[in-house]
């Protein structure tokens, strides 16, 4: 099986220097400090894993990715091995590792979501847990996407969600109070990760893994794939800038680097948040995309 090409944007930052085939392109992020978003393939290029470790409030010397970096390894090195252990079992293992090798602590661990994908020869497999959605598409347009939206659902209930798009809405930006807004949300969450009824996410809880939404589809029917980390799935969800296959013909034409730069553009547009609400102003990003029609050419 010849295995496909896997083409990541910049922003995203490989756990290995050099990066392991198919070819990355790497960068430094963020200016004021270091993206904490991570894609790591299989040396086969069969597998690959997109991670985006959770930032802290403070942005000072986030752990995030140091875990990310920690776990993406943990993982491809399980995929690597070809054993065809479900994916939810890979990422059990691998969070077990994790944990006990760095004696984790649940609820004062570094924490990532992930996206898993494996392609076989004629099935491709994926798991997501959190907001790094995986994205396919079929020959004939079709697109179907995996996500976990249980965090997300249960924000949304929170009054501090809606005070903080609603602040931004009318123009106080990120401000002291906005700042406030994100720590009580954050607070909320600690008593919901990694239980029944909450949400799941890697952390130092190895039964998030085996929580993770799944699915399987048959390869011949596929032309691309898409993973990306929240930064780059809220220009479809949230900004509505993109469809899911407009993304996708960008990231076959111009590259995925092109499709990134252009969110970060249109960010810096909203630099107050006034049209978009959200978190803060611009996320890092990270975006694989995959082209498996016959005779797909890899851009740059």
């Amino acid at each position: 099986m010849t295995a496909p090409f896997v083409q990541p944007a910049k922003d995203s930052v490989c756990a290995t220097d050099p990066c392991p085939v198919p070819p990355y392109r790497r960068a430094a992020g963020r200016d004021d400090r270091p993206s904490e978003d991570r894609i790591l393939a299989t040396p086969s290029g069969d597998s690959f894993v997109v991670l985006d470790g959770v930032s802290t409030l403070s942005d000072d010397q986030p752990r995030g990715g140091w875990y990310a970096d920690t776990l993406d390894k943990l993982i491809v090195d399980r995929l690597a091995a070809g054993s065809g252990v479900e994916l939810t079992e890979v990422l059990h293992d691998a969070i077990s590792v994790i944990t006990r090798e760095y004696a984790l602590t649940p609820g004062a661990s570094p924490a990532a979501t992930v996206s898993v994908v494996r392609l076989g020869d004629t099935v491709v497999e994926a798991a997501v847990l959190g907001d790094s959605p995986v994205v396919v598409i079929g020959h004939g347009g079709t697109v179907r996407t995996l996500t976990d939206t249980r965090l997300a659902e249960l924000v949304a209930t929170r009054p501090q969600a809606a005070e903080y798009r609603r602040r931004l809405a009318t123009g106080s930006g990120f401000d002291i109070r906005h700042h406030q807004l994100l720590v009580e949300l954050r607070d909320a969450q600690t008593g919901w990760i990694n239980r029944p009824g909450g949400y799941w996410v890697v952390e130092a809880v190895p039964e998030a893994g085996r929580q993770a939404v799944t699915a399987t589809w048959s390869r011949a029917e596929l032309a691309q794939i898409l993973t990306a980390t929240d930064g780059v799935s809220s220009a479809v969800d949230d900004y509505g800038l993109y469809s899911w296959t407009e993304l996708a013909a960008s990231c076959r034409t111009d590259g995925p680097q092109a499709l990134v730069d252009a969110v970060h553009r249109a960010e810096e547009h909203d630099a107050d948040g006034r049209a978009w609400p959200r978190y803060k102003p611009s996320d890092d990003k990270a975006l694989a995309h995959l082209d498996l029609a016959p005779g797909g050419t890899p851009v740059g």
